[in-house]
């Protein structure tokens, strides 16, 4: 065979690049390298000219468009050739850590970026059909690329089959990533692995999308979206990428931002939508950089290799000038608010955390209202340091004593020093307070008064059911009606206002976060209504009382964070997806402004949202984009639009449905669709609903993916990839939200279903799927800090099977810590964790761990704190120590956290399998 140089036309040579073990061919005139042979004279792939500005030329004058070589563009998105329909592609797929075929000098920066990045990611596998507007790679070129470096062709799409008879639970499988996404070859504009979006930002219930609703059907899976858009980044994350230059191309006809599946045609000048195919303009200012006043490398621009980025919006995103951040505190100060400590606690915490509240630049608001019977306003003018308060006792037609002065600029305020004084006296002017009441409904309506205008957040504190005004609720708790089919009434609002007041506040851009303290009952159900549509959120603290020092921080430290949290303000969002796909139903807190809007006054960081899709006609396109977009105002007054966009395969194949499902995704949507149900049906039929659902998927597989068809089968077969979704279904049917039990208080219940839709993946699965872990044996280096901070022990199937008479064992659902002891414990465990003597002293309940000088117990506090630590969100779980034989309620408290166990009425795991097998095989039922 001759060599490389010797096939070569004049003025190119090939090297040997030991790299990327492949010829790299040079073009010795110009330096210009690319990976495939040159097929013509020299220089013919090189990129063409541009013409610099002249010096000192802004932005404004560049006006000359950069041109891209058709092969330059091509070689990000393949040749317009279309393979058969329905046919494997000839060609085999790029590979990991590969370039794009062809290098151009103004490229290889971030070629090489890309490629580099690209490291490790596995090939796609996905074969389907591909409109005439889809373009691929020569496959020629490509063969003969491929051929140099000994790679075959692809392996087809293989589905693994698990036995859950034979295949217990394994909690490590809910830590692995989701079902690869495996787009066809070169779908993206650069070849960038954060092309599609993490899908801890937005993930779908299954990653190859049926191509016909259906063959969707067929599956019985669900489709939906799951988004968590504003999820907090830690340190070892990188942050998401930022647009400032307010150049923001969007397709003209169905509004989808730019982004890694787009098309670059007429040699760059124009991009074709991936949502519609429309052709668009490519903006004048697209390649241009402004921050060096040259012309830019399209391919760095953020939009175009990732998945999830953020821009600086122009002016004509503004329908009004960026409102600065309000916060308003609704602060009980009733007889039971005050001996409780919640008022010392509550204003020392906002004291404390006035420095973490977002005022970058000086314009956060801030206003405190206090009530009980009445409404109590504290007013500060400037330069002031003593704040006057204004009583107003008429709570039936609320008005604002004073129109100015009622909200403080936060750093006028803080300067003077009147705000650290109000703070610090508000709980001694009322500590004597013997008012019994709750005018909660006219302090939010106060609130609101004084927002209107702006905006903003209003946080309620209330320790008492509201018994006065408008939205007075009365005690509706039965016992009498628990674990009936009437349960679920207690779960609605009782009086309408909690929701036409959070419409009133969604339109004025006002969202409501209520904590909610009472030590008796308090209609969590009527009073979570103010949250869910306002896009806030609900914290409880069922018989707080600050004397114990765990309740107290608790608190501080979720409300403080609520504070710090960096809020984003006037949001809408909308989803957009691909021709043939509709966005149907909506899960989360939130109100949908019209078919497809969603307003949020604020966007909390770590909610979670589900959005169920339709296939409305048959997806001839080989994949398809979901986009999420949210328009919002930062907290320091910038106007900004957050872009979430992912990518899927279509397939006609129903197996590749299967493989393709993630149960993460699946178990969230299940959880919201089953506390919507409960609430407009009965929780009977929520519970039936999610094991039907459940049942369905498994006849399914069953019927279409094993050899036993439609008879009956000694195994209860599923893919591998959805081995943990029945012990999910187990453990939602047994959360406190929707469990069968006549013993679970209303407001228990509905606090728990607030988490359920609003929590997003990464909290929602542990808090339905516990994690536990045996303490006195685990590894060394558990408990000790690794190359990602703290070593976790290896988390235990949820039974009672793995507990050990003489162990110490941690049950963690991300609200509850517990630790539990068993009875034969040594002396010495007690010592070294509790400084204790014996198990007989150790007491139960809630508590905090000493921290003492041996390394067991630092292993464990260390364990216990990264368990609050680790997960994304405000929350702050309580540790209980439960003993062995210890109090009943904790025990079977801390027991109904091992799902797999039997409890009460509800079945074992072992139990549900064998269940589930019956209904499979058409015998037998709940």
């Amino acid at each position: 065979m001759a060599s490389p140089s010797e096939q070569l036309p004049d003025g190119w040579e090939a090297q040997w690049d030991p790299t990327h073990q492949r010829p790299l061919f040079i073009e010795t005139a110009t330096g210009h390298t690319q990976w495939e042979p040159p097929t013509g004279p020299a220089g013919m792939m090189s990129q063409p000219a541009m013409e610099s500005p002249p010096p000192g030329a802004g932005p404004a004058h560049h006006t000359k468009r950069r041109q891209y070589a058709s092969g330059q563009t091509q070689a990000y998105y393949g040749s317009t050739e279309e393979p058969s329909m329905l046919q494997p592609m000839s060609q085999p797929p790029p590979q990991a850590g590969m370039e794009p075929q062809l290098f151009t000098p103004g490229l290889a920066a971030s070629n090489q970026q890309f490629a580099t990045q690209q490291q490790g990611q596995a090939p796609s596998q996905y074969y389907d059909q591909n409109p005439a507007s889809y373009a691929q790679p020569d496959p020629n070129a490509l063969a003969n690329q491929f051929g140099q470096m000994g790679l075959g062709g692809q392996k087809p799409f293989s589905l693994q089959t698990a036995n859950l008879l034979t295949s217990p639970p394994d909690p490590r499988d809910l830590s692995l990533p989701p079902p690869e996404i495996r787009l066809p070859p070169n779908a993206t504009v650069t070849p960038s692995q954060f092309a599609n979006a993490d899908s801890s930002y937005q993930r779908s219930t299954v990653n190859a999308f049926p191509n016909t609703s259906s063959l969707l059907s067929k599956s019985k899976l669900p489709l939906a979206l799951i988004i968590t858009p504003y999820r907090t980044v830690s340190e070892n994350e990188p942050p998401v990428p930022l647009v400032t230059d307010t150049v923001i191309a969007r397709c003209r006809r169905c509004r989808t931002y730019i982004n890694p599946f787009v098309q670059f045609i007429e040699g760059g000048n124009r991009w074709r939508c991936c949502m519609c195919n429309l052709s668009n303009e490519v903006p004048q200012m697209f390649d241009w950089d402004q921050a060096r006043n040259q012309p830019g490398d399209r391919w760095s621009r953020p939009e175009l290799s990732h998945g999830v980025v953020e821009y600086v919006a122009p002016t004509e995103y503004m329908v009004r000038p960026p409102q600065p951040a309000v916060y308003v505190f609704l602060i009980d100060v009733s007889h039971s608010a005050i001996q409780s400590g919640m008022v010392a606690t509550a204003t020392r915490t906002i004291l404390e955390n006035l420095d973490r509240i977002p005022d970058e630049d000086d314009r956060t608001k801030v206003a405190i209202i206090c009530f009980d019977v009445s409404l109590y306003f504290f007013s500060l003018s400037p330069g002031e340091t003593d704040p006057t308060m204004l009583v107003v006792s008429d709570v039936d037609d609320v008005f604002l004593p004073k129109p100015n002065d009622l909200l403080l600029n936060l750093a006028e305020a803080r300067a003077g020093g009147g705000l650290e004084s109000l703070l610090t006296r508000i709980n001694d002017m009322f500590k004597d307070n013997s008012i019994i009441g709750s005018a909660l409904g006219p302090a939010l309506q106060a609130g609101f008064k004084l927002m209107v205008p702006i905006g903003g957040k209003m946080i309620a504190l209330s320790s008492s059911l509201p018994s006065l005004g408008v939205g007075a609720l009365k005690n509706r708790e039965d016992p009498k009606i628990l674990g009936t089919t009437k349960e679920s009434g207690l779960l609605q609002a009782a009086s309408p206002f909690y929701k036409t007041f959070a419409i009133e506040c969604s339109r004025a851009q006002v969202s409501v976060d209520m904590f909610l303290f009472s030590t008796a009952y308090q209609d969590v159900a009527s009073l979570s209504c103010l949250p869910h549509y306002t896009s806030g959120q609900t914290y409880y603290y069922p018989a707080f009382n600050a004397a114990r020092a765990e309740d107290a921080l608790k608190f501080a430290h979720e409300f403080g964070e609520v504070m710090a949290m960096p809020i984003m303000l006037e949001a809408i969002m909308r989803v957009r997806a691909s021709r043939g796909l509709r966005m149907s139903s909506f899960h989360g807190n939130f109100f949908v402004r019209s078919t497809d809007l969603l307003a949020m006054p604020t966007v909390a960081t770590n909610q979670g949202y589900a959005i169920e899709i339709q296939i409305e006609e048959t997806l001839t396109s080989p994949f398809v984009v979901l986009q999420t977009a949210i328009l919002h105002t930062t907290c320091y007054g910038e106007r900004r639009i957050r872009v979430v966009t992912s990518a899927y395969p279509v397939t006609s194949n129903l197996s590749e449905v299967f493989a393709s499902a993630d149960q993460v995704g699946l178990a969230v949507l299940l959880a919201n669709k089953a506390v919507e149900r409960s609430l407009s049906h009965k929780l009977e039929d929520a519970r039936d609903a999610v094991s039907n659902k459940l049942v369905e998927i498994l006849q399914t597989y069953k019927g279409s993916m094993t050899a036993a068809g439609a008879g009956a089968s000694a195994q209860l077969a599923i893919g591998e990839n959805l081995k943990m979704l029945p012990v999910l279904v187990l453990g939602l049917l047994k959360n406190v939200g929707i469990r069968q039990s006549a013993q679970i208080p209303p407001d228990i219940r509905a606090y728990s279903q607030a988490l359920l839709t609003s929590l997003p993946a990464q909290l929602l699965i542990p808090y339905i799927y516990p994690s536990f872990y045996s303490l006195h044996n685990m590894p060394p280096e558990a408990g000790t800090v690794g190359a990602e901070g703290v070593i976790m022990p290896p988390p235990l199937p949820l039974t009672s099977e793995r507990l050990e008479r003489h162990g110490l064992f941690l049950i963690e659902d991300g609200q509850t810590i517990f630790l539990w002891v068993g009875r034969d414990a040594v002396p010495q465990l007690v010592m070294d964790v509790f400084n204790l003597p014996s198990y007989e002293v150790l007491r139960g309940g809630k508590t905090t761990l000493p921290l003492l000088e041996n390394s067991f117990n630092q292993r464990i506090n260390a364990i216990v704190q990264k368990t609050r630590e680790m997960r994304r969100g405000a929350y702050y779980p309580h540790l209980y120590v439960v003993k062995e034989d210890g109090e009943p309620p904790l025990r079977l408290w801390a027991l109904s956290a091992l799902v797999q166990d039997r409890a009460d009425v509800l079945p074992s795991y072992q139990q549900f399998i064998s269940t589930l097998k019956e209904k499979v095989n058409g015998n037998g039922g709940y």
